[in-house]
């Protein structure tokens, strides 16, 4: 299980290290998953309420959820987003466990975007 970690862990790192040459500073766990809902969403503007940022954050998390098949993608409202429903249960882990799958997510859909 370790090994897993730690690959994970440097594969965080990587992406990490990308991700300052690209916008300049690191990137904690949330701003990545507000990254991605920026993505998915096409949402650029300079005032962003905190319940835009959670909704943004939220996208995110169906999005990097869904190859594993815990969301779908129902549809896309008239402001074009994404909204999913929810197929399986979150398995229930401990904090760490929670962070390390999450970011095994990222990880795979930055791969998939090519990034």
């Amino acid at each position: 299980m370790k090994f897993v970690q730690d690959d994970i862990q440097e594969r965080w790192w990587t992406l990490e290290a990308k991700l300052v040459e690209r916008f300049g500073k690191k990137p904690d766990l949330d701003a990545v998953l507000f990254l991605i809902g920026i993505q998915e969403t096409g949402m650029v503007t300079d005032n962003i309420t905190k319940e835009q940022k959670q909704d943004l954050m939220h996208v995110a998390i169906c999005t990097i959820l869904t190859p594993s098949g815990y969301y779908v993608l129902d549809h896309y409202d008239e402001d074009r987003w994404p909204h999913f429903n929810q197929l399986k249960a979150l398995p229930d882990m401990h904090i760490m466990e929670q962070e390390n799958f999450l970011k095994d997510h990222i990880l795979f859909y930055f791969e998939q975007q090519e990034f």
